[in-house]
């Protein structure tokens, strides 16, 4: 693997060093002969861009990494650009953009814990662990991370599919939402599917899991087989959802995300397939 993360600031400052530098939840790219890319040391000094607030993510190919924001949105010198995560799904190779969501993690959480929630102290980097510590009362904050559940429910030969209000782009997907306090995944999975279309669900099965930096989510993909009910949508979240076969999919996720992985495990599993049963096919 390419990128080996590390909190320990190196001992000395490389001119090649990659800077993931956000503003607003939003990458600085540089672009060149090359296409778009991560702008490295030397790109910042020459353009007199400043960065605060700087972590160490550790080593991208041995290039050292690190996180950093803006303090103003400023249009910035020429060949620069500010663009959402999304964006660069298909421009950035896919391991620079899962350290560029590490990236967009970090910053999200020193942002929101310069200060200690427990007496209002400012906190301090811990220096032998990804944490912030309140030098006044000892408190510990670390990353946050946000479990959610993402399942691909299977009636027959069909897969079910929804639009989101959040999907900008109107494309379908696979089911997912947020597990509370004191609940299991597997209750999760029950609970967010029958809350969003109005259905039971059955054999559940861990699927895999990825994680999903908008800011701090981490994906947990399931299998479940339909249980009983009829599509009855929320429409708070869910506009439209419906049954669909491997060969009539509407406009789906792309492919880096672990939604179009389960929807493609669909595809590969039951493309044709008229009998096929959960349990045969995991």
């Amino acid at each position: 693997m390419p990128f080996k993360p590390d909190f320990t600031l190196p001992a000395t400052e490389s001119a090649r060093s990659l800077w993931f530098v956000f503003h607003e939840g939003k990458l600085l790219i540089k672009a060149g002969n090359e296409g778009q890319r991560i702008p490295r040391t030397r790109d910042l000094a020459e353009y007199h861009i400043s960065p605060i607030h700087k972590q160490y993510l550790g080593t991208f190919d041995g290039l050292p990494c690190y996180a950093a924001e803006l303090a103003h949105h400023r249009i910035v010198a020429d060949g620069f650009a500010f663009k959402g995560l999304r964006q660069l799904f298909s421009r950035l190779e896919e391991e620079l953009i899962w350290v560029a969501g590490r990236a967009n993690q970090l910053v999200d959480w020193s942002q929101s814990h310069r200060f200690c929630g427990r007496c209002g102290h400012a906190t301090e980097d811990k220096p032998n662990e990804r944490a912030k510590i309140c030098p006044q009362c000892s408190q510990i904050n670390y990353p946050r991370v946000s479990p959610a559940i993402i399942v691909a429910v299977i009636k027959d030969d069909q897969i079910l599919l929804g639009s989101n209000r959040r999907f900008k782009s109107g494309f379908y997907s696979v089911l997912a939402g947020f597990a509370e306090p004191g609940e299991s995944l597997e209750e999760c999975v029950a609970r967010e599917v029958n809350e969003e279309v109005g259905i039971a669900v059955k054999n559940i099965r861990y699927f895999g899991s990825q994680p999903w930096p908008f800011p701090n989510s981490l994906m947990v993909g399931f299998i479940a087989e339909y249980a009983g009910g009829r599509i009855n949508v929320d429409k708070s979240e869910i506009i439209e959802a419906a049954w669909y076969s491997a060969r009539n999919l509407p406009p789906i996720p792309p492919k880096i995300s672990i939604a179009r992985q389960l929807i493609d495990w669909f595809v590969d599993n039951y493309t044709g397939c008229k009998t096929c049963s959960l349990t045969s096919r995991t």
